[in-house]
């Protein structure tokens, strides 16, 4: 059986979506009787092992992503491949590609609704735009044999849209890189913190929908026993004196040895689809404080972490103190026992090759 994955979500610190493409692709590669080829954006057309790349222009200011414009040479080369199955990983020229390219094939073709695009596109250019995304959404997403969402957040945000074809498949995490073993101090001898100072992490970009605004307040709010260190591109400089930041893009082995130095991880996010970044907070032994809104909320289950008002300063604040009063530890703990038992990617891959033999494209292992 020949699987391919295709999706303009590649760059050289492209996020979520191609954390999974590689972990996917990696875990196929044991699978007896398993081909898997990704097929991405690049400078120019290139086969390199199971990567095929089509050349696509790169977007100004956008961190290396490339946006394919014309559907017809993806379509040549999904045909050319001969797939069993095609999975479209975003809402784009290549999604439209894979759809035509499975009509011409007779093969299943899954859409993975990654990035809820209404929301995306509305912040950006006004919320004019909501009826006209959701129309766009409706549209492609309800002509896919399978849609995925990773999270029940937007999974009923695209019931919601009437695309009644969307079930909940949540993505996973690298138990083994991240892991409460990678502790080994030297965020906090870097940050010059003392053993009587909470350490806080924040991990990801520093994008609106974060609300990092609510994170800094929290942090006015609670004082110099607190330090929080944002780890990622785009962060905001003006900062209280108890932040710091990373103001990059880390490695994962890395984001795996600060998370691992640091006690908590705070995430002020409502609107998230679905949050690796409280995955591997939770994998490498870390209570989450989040908000009780969005796919964060689905996250954390009790005993793993404990929820804030969505965009209150106050609350996150007092939540952060009131982890703290309780066996915050045992709640890392139990965190990662969570994760091992619900998000290895073995888990999560056993759950989308049952989509696939639903489908009639996969094999029994």
């Amino acid at each position: 059986m020949h699987i391919v994955d295709i999706t303009m979500f590649w760059a050289p610190a492209s996020g979520g979506v191609r954390t999974y493409l590689e972990a996917k692709a990696a875990w196929l590669r044991q699978q007896p009787d398993i081909q898997h080829t990704l097929l991405v954006p690049g400078a120019s057309a290139r086969h390199d092992g199971d990567t095929r790349t089509l050349p696509a222009p790169s977007l100004p200011f956008a961190n290396g992503y490339r946006f394919p414009l014309r559907k017809q040479a993806w379509i040549d080369q999904l045909i050319e491949m001969r797939p069993d199955i095609i999975e479209a990983n975003d809402p784009y020229v290549p999604a439209w590609a894979a759809l035509e390219a499975g009509r011409r094939l007779g093969v299943p073709v899954i859409g993975f609704y990654h990035s809820d695009l209404p929301r995306l596109v509305g912040s950006r250019a006004g919320h004019w735009t909501n009826r006209l995304m959701n129309r766009y959404v409706h549209n492609l997403y309800r002509r896919f044999d399978r849609v995925l969402a990773p999270s029940q957040v937007m999974a009923d945000n695209l019931h919601a849209l009437d695309v009644r074809k969307a079930h909940v498949q949540p993505l996973g995490v690298d138990a083994r890189c991240f892991h409460p073993d990678k502790r080994t101090g030297r965020l906090r001898a870097r940050l010059g913190l003392g053993d009587d100072t909470r350490l806080l992490v924040f991990g990801g970009r520093g994008a609106r929908e974060k609300n990092l605004p609510v994170l800094l307040e929290s942090m006015r709010l609670l004082g110099a026993r607190y330090h929080l260190h944002l780890v990622g591109s785009h962060m905001p400089r003006q900062l209280p004196t108890n932040v710091t930041t990373s103001d990059r893009f880390a490695s994962q082995d890395e984001l795996a040895g600060m998370l691992a130095d640091s006690d908590a991880l705070v995430h002020a996010g409502d609107r998230e689809t679905f949050g690796l970044i409280v995955l591997e907070a939770m994998a490498s032994g870390l209570p989450v404080v989040g908000v009780d809104a969005g796919a964060i909320a689905e996250l954390i289950v009790p005993g793993t972490g404990l929820l804030a008002e969505p965009l209150s300063a106050t609350s996150m604040a007092e939540t952060v103190q009131h982890l703290f009063r309780r066996d915050w530890q045992e709640m890392g703990q139990q965190a990662r026992r969570h994760v091992e038992n619900t998000y290895s990617w073995d888990n999560v891959f056993r759950l989308l090759l049952a989509h696939y033999r639903e489908l009639g494209g996969a094999t029994e292992l």
